[in-house]
């Protein structure tokens, strides 16, 4: 019985070293995620700060780009305005014929639609031609017209606002592809982010997986020292036991020959100082 209770103490005592190094290893990995972990979520503060810097310059340069835009809209309607100067004018020279300004309108209309609308070769070709068409009469149209004084006074101021708003337009353009290329960068950095963030995740639900079964082994731990413990308290006591037994033994073989000894010295025969010895240990004599 004792034999087998000394073999499962070393058996729980190995298993011991074994949970031991089994925690420690999950400790250590656990802290490697969440050193992992903690890095990349500072990498994501950064980029999310610099995603934060081209946010701003890109809506610095939309705010621009439409204090642009409402700036040559101003002189899109200060032209619209003299075209119908034109156009009163226009009718008491030439009494036929459609107003300049609705065709100056029909033009910047099939322009915008050019450069916003998604059109097959074949309808783009059409709206290129209508364009042109439509120039053609303007100019000659305005070739007849400036024969008159007035008439070339406003056809001159006319295109001295549509240079500046087409300026406008240009650096209109300009600003909103500026615009764009911050955007297009900032979306680059929000992508990294999402995807530092996944990483981030990954590295934590490792932690929590990795802490949590190093927890469960720390219990496993706990539990076998205890019993290491109690078994121990088994084994001492079994041996005090069985060392109190072997005393008793011991004792009573003592007395035993002591007094084969104690009957030997009464019938007068002659014993050794080994048998006093044993007689005095006995307490016979």
């Amino acid at each position: 019985m004792l034999e087998k209770l000394v073999e499962r103490k070393e058996q729980l005592e190995k298993e011991l070293q074994d949970l031991i190094e089994k925690r420690n290893s999950l400790n250590r990995a656990a802290r490697e995620y969440a050193d992992k972990r903690d890095e990349l979520n500072k990498e994501v503060k950064e980029l999310l700060s610099k995603a934060k810097e081209f946010k701003a310059k890109r809506d610095e340069f939309n705010s621009k780009a439409k204090e642009v835009k409402v700036r040559r809209n101003e002189i899109h309607r200060q032209i619209d305005k003299l075209y119908k100067e034109l156009d009163k004018l226009r009718k008491s020279i030439d009494r036929g014929g459609r107003p300049l300004g609705e065709i100056e309108k029909e033009i910047r209309k099939l322009e915008f639609k050019q450069q916003t609308a998604v059109l097959t070769i074949e309808k783009e070709r059409a709206l290129v031609e209508r364009i042109a068409k439509l120039r053609r009469e303007l100019e000659e149209r305005k070739e007849q017209l400036e024969k008159h004084e007035d008439f070339r006074r406003l056809i001159g101021k006319i295109r001295e606002l549509k240079e500046r708003a087409k300026e406008l337009h240009q650096q209109m353009l300009e600003l909103v592809e500026k615009a764009d290329e911050y955007h297009a960068e900032m979306a680059k950095v929000f992508n990294e982010v999402d995807e530092k963030r996944k990483q981030a995740d990954e590295m934590h639900e490792k932690f929590l997986e990795s802490k949590k079964n190093a927890d469960k082994a720390h219990a496993e731990i706990v539990k076998t020292r205890k019993d290491i413990k109690d078994l121990d308290k088994v084994i001492k006591a079994l041996k005090a036991r069985q060392a109190k037994s072997k005393e008793e033994r011991e004792r009573e073989e003592l007395r035993r020959k002591a007094r084969q000894i104690y009957e030997m010295f009464k019938r007068g025969e002659k014993i050794g100082t080994e048998d006093l010895l044993l007689l005095q240990r006995a307490g016979l004599i």
